[in-house]
């Protein structure tokens, strides 16, 4: 499993992870069918239970709907292994540009999120650009 914590801890770190790629998927104001199902997967990859998925990203919804801000997402997920990291930026990345584009409030949001998960900037670059050309 993904998170070393008992069920429900490992449970509201995935909402917040799923918080976190909902509030990408929608800051183009776009949200669509197909980040959702990357939403879904990543969160399957991330050790979420198939029976608790709807439940997880109904939650992840309301808690992003009622955010003021993204730390509320980055807490844990800025604490975790390298490559766990890794994988949500790439998910971060797929997310955006699964409309073939990243617009400015997408691409500042990956500039914030890099340094708020401590990312550095070639390390994100190079996950940029693999999606990027997988994506186009």
């Amino acid at each position: 499993m993904f998170f070393n914590k008992k069920s429900n801890d490992a449970n509201s770190d995935l909402v917040k992870v799923a918080a976190l790629l909902i509030h990408a998927a929608k800051i183009d104001e776009n949200y669509t069918d197909h980040e959702e199902k990357i939403i879904k997967k990543t969160l399957l990859e991330l050790g979420a239970k198939i029976e608790n998925l709807e439940n997880l990203v109904t939650n992840a919804k309301k808690i992003e709907d009622n955010a003021n801000q993204i730390l509320d997402f980055t807490k844990e997920i800025k604490n975790m292994h390298q490559e766990n990291k890794i994988k949500i930026i790439e998910s971060l990345w797929q997310i955006i540009y699964s409309n073939k584009e990243a617009d400015i409030y997408e691409t500042g949001l990956m500039r914030r999120l890099a340094g708020l998960l401590y990312i550095d900037n070639k390390t994100m670059g190079d996950i940029k650009d693999k999606i990027k050309k997988a994506n186009t």
